[in-house]
């Protein structure tokens, strides 16, 4: 009986700790390393950013494709214009796009590069987060 009384408790423990650790974002790459991982870019609403994306044809032919980058969050949505690339065998081409963060994307939301290529797409580990750009500073105080 004290066995079955000690699994008990145990099992009620092992619910309340586990019922106090946050759901959300648990397989989630941003919010493991948010706010210091080096692959997240703080930008503000409407602030410019700047992509680049380097492809090479590992095929053994030469290739194109038309390749389009977005940046794609539940909050906020970008997108770049569509390039083409065409590319021999073994070669590489670096593609560049430059945008802004949405003037409406909230404060405190984060969007994730994918690239999309011909009929394929590829989530890359890079993020916008959108910092706000209000700054609280103290001009004056008394104390009576």
């Amino acid at each position: 009986m004290r066995i079955k009384l000690a699994v008990l408790w145990f099992a009620v423990a092992v619910l309340i700790v586990m019922a106090g650790f946050p759901k959300e974002g648990l397989g989630d790459p941003l919010s493991a390393c948010l706010p210091a991982c080096s692959s997240v870019v703080d930008k503000m609403p409407s602030q410019a950013f700047y992509v680049e994306v380097a492809f090479k044809n590992t095929g053994t032919t030469e290739g194109s494709w038309f390749v389009n980058v977005a940046f794609e969050g539940e909050k906020w949505v970008w997108s770049g214009a569509l390039q083409s690339l065409a590319l021999k065998s073994g070669k590489t081409k670096t593609l560049s796009w430059n945008g802004s963060v949405p003037a409406e994307a909230p404060i405190d939301s984060v969007a994730r590069l994918i690239v999309y290529y011909n009929d394929s797409f590829i989530a890359l580990n890079w993020w916008i987060h959108v910092v706000s750009g209000a700054e609280l500073a103290i001009t004056s105080s008394t104390v009576q």
